[in-house]
């Protein structure tokens, strides 16, 4: 199994190049970072953790300046968005970006892909929340457009694109995706259409949900052995992670304190036990 971490990135914490350097040094497999561009004063939407939101949440780092700072620096750690909204971009420059990191990375980017929950970010993006998922499955569908080998248009319902040359390409001709979110059905479909697999928030609750997911997985005409779960923003223990093991898990990412150096490498320092 390998053992990947996430962290929020802030102005106040670890910088990334001295993070990447230290996770691919002590053997750690990735880093993923989590996106929002601001949080609105307001906070009509709760947070889902309970509670006033954390203060990490309005100071985050751009996900893809700091994972470009973290590639310069490492030659095998794997890097990831945990998860990239995609319904607050322009998909035609995020998909250059996307290739972009995964080009000068060497292929070692992970696109994971989030709906959001923060209605008013969102609205602030000009995103009408109730048809979030299929604007990001539109966006999905022009992106894979501009990563393919020739000039390909696409007409969608929320944008499109028209045939064009767009280099770099992704290596493998897209990163790999995983989707975030919350089990059930419109979730599984999204990630049978689009996803190489799912990215669940702590895991809990995936002895019920792997074998529906791998239902539909297997009913879109996808390869059984070829879905990831990789379980996300983990507290890990020695019995929890032999229970994803037991789930046929290949990767696991750990939840790091949004904290400065010294806190950060002491829970490096204890996460250093499960590699």
């Amino acid at each position: 199994m390998r053992i990947a971490t996430t962290i929020f990135l802030t102005d106040e914490t670890i910088t990334p190049v001295r993070l990447a350097r230290e996770l691919q040094q002590r053997g750690f497999a990735g880093l993923y970072v989590p996106e929002h561009t601001h949080i609105p004063v307001s906070r009509r939407t709760p947070y889902g953790g309970g509670g006033e939101l954390p203060r990490e949440y309005g100071r985050m780092l751009d996900p893809f300046v700091a994972l470009s700072q973290a590639a310069a620096v490492t030659s095998t750690l794997r890097l990831g968005t945990g998860v990239t909204l995609v319904a607050q971009h322009d998909p035609i420059a995020l998909a250059k970006g996307i290739a972009t990191l995964d080009h000068v990375s060497g292929g070692r980017f992970t696109l994971g892909v989030g709906f959001g929950w923060n209605v008013e970010e969102a609205v602030d993006h000009g995103v009408d929340w109730p048809t979030r998922r299929e604007l990001v499955r539109d966006r999905m569908r022009l992106m894979r457009a501009l990563w393919s080998s020739e000039p390909l248009a696409y007409e969608g319902e929320f944008a499109t694109v028209s045939a064009s040359f767009a280099h770099p390409k992704p290596q493998n001709g897209a990163p790999r995706i995983l989707v975030g979110g919350a089990a059930g059905p419109k979730l599984f479909a999204h990630i049978a259409e689009y996803g190489d697999g799912w990215m669940p928030i702590g895991g809990r609750g995936m002895r019920e949900s792997v074998p529906v997911l791998r239902d539909v997985w297997s009913a879109a005409g996808r390869d059984p052995d070829a879905l990831e779960v990789v379980p996300y923003a983990v507290l890990p223990s020695p019995g929890k992670l032999a229970h994803y093991a037991d789930q046929g898990v290949r990767e696991v990412v750990l939840q790091l304190p949004a904290g400065g150096e010294l806190e950060v490498l002491r829970a490096l320092d204890e996460y250093a036990r499960y590699l």
